[in-house]
């Protein structure tokens, strides 16, 4: 892959993340819910997480190993739950599932990406990246089934 290709995929990948970070910060306008907001503050300091990794790994400052690659456990709620509209009003366990349906979305993003590209140093790194973002889907889905169905007296 030569040096202006790789620079592309990753200056999308910034752009994403960098997309990601401002969509996070205007839901957290919407959410009136302490523990919400909190949840989506940490997600949107994730995405500025992520994007200064890609920066500074298009800059050279460490390898592809610099990111955990980790197994997140598949929930599937997003994928079977509608995306609420994003509301003044909305309920914090409406907050968590737009923010899980957003990750659903990096996660491909992410996945298609590796997938066009050789083995190799960049393709790790893109599925590295999905693995994040998937693992972000997860800790939404835990906090929507946590908040939709919380646990009763009875079981």
């Amino acid at each position: 892959m030569t040096d202006s290709s790789l620079d592309h995929v990753l200056e999308a990948a910034i752009r994403r993340e960098e997309e990601a970070y401002r969509f996070y910060r205007e839901l957290e306008g919407h959410v009136r819910d302490a523990a919400a907001r909190e949840a989506i503050d940490w997600i949107a300091r994730e995405e500025r997480a992520h994007r200064a990794f890609l920066v500074n790994y298009r800059d050279g400052k460490f390898g592809p190993g610099a990111l955990r690659l980790s197994e997140p456990v598949a929930y599937h709620i997003a994928e079977y739950q509608k995306e609420p509209e994003i509301t003044p009003d909305m309920a914090s366990q409406e907050v968590y599932l737009v923010a899980a349906h957003r990750e659903l979305r990096s996660h491909q993003f992410y996945t298609e990406l590796a997938a066009m590209h050789p083995q190799g140093e960049l393709r790790g790194v893109l599925q590295r990246m999905a693995s994040e973002e998937l693992r972000h889907k997860e800790k939404m889905e835990y906090l929507y089934a946590n908040t939709a169905f919380p646990q009763t007296d009875g079981g």
